[in-house]
């Protein structure tokens, strides 16, 4: 697979922290302890990670001693890469059904101190408002996920279906980076921008393009899709 070298996939959950973080401020000269601490990962998960992304000509390495630093040089390139490795379709996603006209606004409220966040078009409508859609889709992730279905089910009234559902309830494959940039747009928790592209690049229907209106939109603003 592309993003392994040296035995680092750059693209797995944890590495993708260091990728998250570079493309957030792509003009900073970054240390490894900037990766680091509490809500980073491990110094040889930076250093190996760091070293693979050097290797595929993603960032430039500048040793200087105590002064080193890594720049982000192909951020494009970066970006290209990822969505080969990356679809959405390797998240698991549990689907119900809800007639609810408000039932957006009823999860948001019953998720109001959990750890979710919406994606893909209901996420990017935030920002967009381009597709037309009743689909919900949004990433949830609690300890005890059964336990967690089950009262939110209950809490909901949602119903099981096999198709024909429009709440899809979606455990992450990046379960510990997914929520990394999620912001809150209009009281409602939405992934970060990079997340958007990246779930709706390969997304049917209609997702490459909502993808690239999405980073047109933004640019026109003067923001960086990939800022958190």
């Amino acid at each position: 697979m592309n993003g392994h070298t040296n035995g680092t996939n750059i693209f797995a959950d944890k590495a993708t922290f260091i990728l998250r973080k570079m493309l957030s401020e792509p003009e900073k000269k970054w240390v490894t302890r900037d990766f680091t601490g509490d809500s980073g990962v491990s110094l040889g998960m930076a250093q190996g990670t760091l070293e693979a992304m050097s290797k595929k000509g993603y960032i430039e390495r500048v040793k200087r001693g105590p002064e080193s630093y890594a720049l982000l040089t192909n951020q494009d390139e970066l970006i290209g890469d990822w969505i080969k490795e990356y679809q959405f379709e390797l998240n698991e996603v549990d689907t119900y059904y809800s007639p609810d006209k408000n039932i957006l606004g009823k999860l948001k409220d019953y998720l109001a101190n959990k750890q979710y966040a919406l994606t893909l078009h209901s996420g990017a409508n935030f920002i967009t408002s381009f597709v037309v859609t009743d689909q919900i889709n949004l990433y949830f992730n609690p300890e005890n996920w059964e336990k967690e279905i089950l009262d939110l089910r209950q809490q909901l009234d949602l119903k099981e279906l096999v198709r024909g559902g429009n709440i899809n309830i979606v455990r992450p494959y990046y379960k510990n980076s997914v929520f990394y940039g999620a912001r809150t747009i209009k009281g409602f928790k939405v992934v970060s921008g990079l997340q958007l592209y990246l779930d709706l690049y390969s997304f049917k229907p209609r997702g490459r393009e909502h993808a690239e209106y999405l980073k047109k939109a933004l640019e026109e603003k003067g923001k960086n899709l990939y800022e958190s």
